[in-house]
């Protein structure tokens, strides 16, 4: 898989570019002006949640105001100030104690939060003593420092890139393809349209609102997830969004929502809904793609034009092959809840004009993620819409302000991850045994569960390793795998996990050596502002000096390079800022001919270039131009309907067209709802990015009594006595969680959410242990989705609840560790 930083770089690189000379907004005037009005100084900083002018006082961050730029930012913005002061900070390097007392890296009580402290040279001597011990007594094959996350942004100080880096250094590890955001949809897109989509530009909305006449939003809920960017993050997508309302408005778009629950978007926009059962979206397709091949409404000549592979497709879809079953709009009203005939209906509204499709990536994130996604394609090429402007299919404007035009403004680079060039790691031992070098990202717990056992994967066979000793950094892989109590029993079996973290996560809680690293606004960076619409470039100017005996990554990496004569490998003889420039003078070279950007110091003192806006693009354009001149990166050049390279894989779950799979258990009426009635949706949340902030006193601001919100409909509350507020417990077989009740007519019955990202607090290590604060994962099933792609099947997750009875516990997920002397 491509860095999403290369992949960014590349992207801006060569998108359509508006030759302008960057603005400089003086904001060295507006701290001025502020100053003189209140107590210290304004500095400029990003985040994932926008930029913004901080008022910095008696060395503390007093005030954070948007940066005037942003014309729609986002309230997550108030959190930043409780990320910096949270009382979750980890403030000193700490070491389990069972571990460091008993010294046989027993696992047994690891995750009782019991912790020593220790200074900074004991603690990286003790990390470099065990990735000695790992290197020598077993091999490359059984250190993991692959587990990658969202980080702080920040093109320098970019944790993962330094951890890996100084790892590298000493020697060879474990890494990982693939990410648990897309995980289904970036490995089988490629076989269908010949890239990953999942972070490919997409039509602009401006071509989208000129050209449409209907927009269909698959399970995304824009508003929502637009607040947060990989970069910094401009919300100039908001701009559209109103446009598009307005357009709605006055009869001029049709916007039509598939989704079981109203989302933010769908209240924003006040657009139509299309109810469906969830995980049932597969033979909702079908049908439709039935009724435009019965009544003749598809477009055979873009289908022999652009497309292989609809003639093997047609047999399955009128029940000639395979299941025997004829995908008609009463089959599949069985099963996804929408009448035969609103589905005939639906299908004939899509072939009435320009179609757009906007899907989101939730809706791969479930057991057969694949499909969806693989059949969302056939509905759009069967349109034929596929390279027309407002036309075809999108799986990503809800990402990082897609659809906003690019300037085509080349972004910086960033800190180096792999060793140099003619650089060799201390100890360079090749030999992994056998064990494959790469795994599928969600399936590192498989490994340590069953190491050796041999799994299929995108078309090779993995063998899983047997992983020792565990290197996280900047991540919280106890936010985002699944089923709390199976990740109790890995870590056990673990000899050591270190961490650096700026926030006493679970992981912390379940590790054995964690490293403070400070906040990205205690230390200097530059960072691209608009991960594709290359809006500008924002100087992150550290606001505070590193709390607490918090250290940068860079300083932590360097200091632990020390102990192996590599420091100065590592840093290549620079310091932060040396860095920091130079990253901006290349970035300065690259865009000469763009743009007249401003010598280092001078953009330093600024804080920000705007580069104004860049000019509309349509995703396809090219190919449907002339697909022999411009193919795709598909096998054939062409969209592939049919795959037959994933049909030679021959695997059960993911075969060569797009088909149905029952899941392992679903609501209304599917698996296991006799049991577990209640579809438990654990999507992306609406007041933080992931894990990130749950930990600021922001929380407060949506918490219920203290705990994550779980969203139920007042059908289901009302069956169980639950009322607005209670305490309820949600559980199923695999576990049991705490959380607090928000009854919403957003909801239909049979379904509730609480959004991921909810920090883990269990009352203890042992299994069953009840979540004190809300994390969905404590109850999801972790089953990779097929065999293609071993992703994440988060989403396949049913659960009962009610409300709960007796002394409520507090909760435990927040603060730090208990420290024993």
């Amino acid at each position: 898989m491509i860095h999403r930083r290369s992949f960014l770089k590349g992207l801006l690189s060569t998108s359509a570019v508006s030759v302008i000379g960057p603005g400089l907004l003086n904001a060295g005037q507006a701290m001025a002006d502020n100053a003189a009005q209140t107590d210290g100084i304004w500095k400029i900083s990003g985040s994932h949640w926008g930029a913004f002018r901080a008022r910095i006082w008696a060395g503390k961050v007093q005030e954070v105001k948007p940066l005037e730029m942003d014309k729609y930012p986002s309230d997550m913005i108030k959190g930043i100030k409780g990320i910096i002061y949270s009382s979750s900070r980890i403030r000193y390097p700490m070491v389990r104690l069972d571990w460091l007392k008993k010294n046989k890296y027993s696992g047994d009580t690891r995750g009782n939060n019991r912790f020593v402290r220790v200074t900074w040279d004991e603690a990286l001597d003790l990390v470099y003593r065990e990735l000695e011990r790992i290197q020598t007594d077993y091999g490359p094959w059984a250190l993991y420092a692959g587990q990658t996350g969202w980080r702080q942004t920040g093109q320098f100080h970019s944790c993962t890139s330094h951890m890996q880096r100084a790892v590298a250094m000493h020697g060879n590890y474990i890494t990982k393809v693939g990410d648990y955001s897309t995980g289904a949809g970036q490995i089988i897109m490629p076989y269908i349209l010949g890239s990953t989509e999942v972070y490919a530009p997409g039509t602009s909305w401006v071509e989208i609102l000129n050209n449409t006449q209907n927009v269909v939003l698959w399970a995304t809920d824009l508003a929502k997830n637009l607040q947060v960017g990989w970069n910094c993050e401009t919300h100039e997508s908001f701009e559209y969004l109103h446009q598009l309302k307005d357009k709605i408005d006055a009869g001029k778009i049709k916007v039509i929502a598939v989704d079981p629950v109203r989302s933010k978007t769908q209240n924003m926009l006040g657009c139509d809904q299309q109810y469906i059962h969830p995980q049932t979206d597969v033979p909702f397709m079908l049908a439709l793609a039935h009724t435009l091949y019965k009544e003749s409404l598809y477009d055979k000549a873009f289908l022999d034009t652009y497309c292989l592979g609809f003639d093997d497709f047609v047999p399955y879809l009128l029940g000639e092959t395979k299941d025997k079953v004829e995908k008609t709009p009463e089959w599949a009203s069985a099963i996804c809840g929408i009448k035969a005939d609103d589905i005939r209906a639906f299908a004939r509204l899509l072939a009435s004009g320009r179609t757009q499709f906007i899907f989101g990536w939730a809706i791969q994130r479930q057991q057969h993620g694949e499909q969806p996604y693989w059949m969302g394609a056939v509905l759009a090429s069967m349109l034929g819409q596929i390279g027309l402007p407002g036309g075809g299919i999108s799986y990503a404007h809800h990402y990082c302000s897609i659809g906003v035009p690019s300037t085509g403004f080349s972004a910086p680079g960033g800190f180096p991850r792999n060793v140099d060039q003619g650089q060799e790691p201390k100890h360079n031992n090749t030999d992994f045994k056998g064990y494959s070098r790469t795994i599928p990202v969600a399936r590192w717990l498989d490994a340590i569960m069953e190491p050796g056992k041999k799994i299929q994967s995108n078309g090779t066979e993995v063998t899983l390793p047997d992983i020792k000793m565990l290197v996280v950094s900047g991540c919280n892989p106890w936010n985002h795998h699944q089923d709390r109590n199976r990740m109790k029993k890995a870590f056990r079996k673990l000899q050591t996990v270190v961490n650096i973290d700026f926030a006493w996560t679970a992981t912390c809680r379940f590790s054995d050596i964690v490293l403070p690293a400070c906040t990205q606004y205690e230390r200097n960076d530059i960072d691209v502002y608009g991960s594709y619409s290359g809006r500008g470039l924002i100087a992150m100017q550290k606001l505070v000096d590193p709390l607490y005996h918090s250290k940068t990554d860079f300083d932590i990496c360097t200091e632990l390079c020390k102990r192996f004569d590599r420091d100065k490998d590592y840093t290549r003889n620079m310091g932060e800022m040396q860095w920091v420039k130079m990253l901006y003078d290349d970035c300065k070279t690259a865009n000469k001919d763009k743009f007249d950007m401003p010598d280092f110091e001078t953009f330093w003192q600024q804080g920000v270039l705007d580069f104004g806006k860049g000019k509309p693009f349509v995703r396809h354009a090219s190919f449907r131009d002339d697909p022999e001149i411009n193919p795709l990166g598909t096998p054939s050049g062409f969209i592939e309907i049919f795959s037959r390279k994933i049909d030679s894989y021959g695997y059960a779950h993911c075969q060569g067209h797009p088909m149905w799979f029952e899941k392992a258990e679903r609501s209304h009426g599917g698996p296991g709802s006799d049991k577990f009635p209640l579809w438990l949706q654990s999507c992306h949340p609406d007041n933080r990015l992931h894990s990130q902030m749950c930990e600021s006193d922001y929380r407060e601001s949506y918490a219920v009594k203290g705990r994550e919100p779980c969203y139920i409909s007042p059908e289901d509350a009302k069956s169980r006595g639950i009322k607005d507020g209670d305490i309820v417990r949600v559980f199923n077989d695999r576990g049991q969680l705490l959380t607090g009740a928000k009854v919403s007519a957003d909801f239909p019955p049979g379904v509730i959410r609480i959004a991921e990202g909810a920090w883990y607090g269990p009352l203890d290590e042992k299994d069953g242990s009840v979540c004190t604060y809300g994390d969905p994962n404590t109850v999801t099933l972790d089953i990779p989705t097929s065999e293609l792609a071993n992703a994440t099947s988060a989403n396949t997750c049913i659960v009962e609840m009610e409300k709960y009875k007796g002394e409520v516990p507090p909760v435990t997920a927040f603060g730090g560790p208990i420290e024993v002397s």
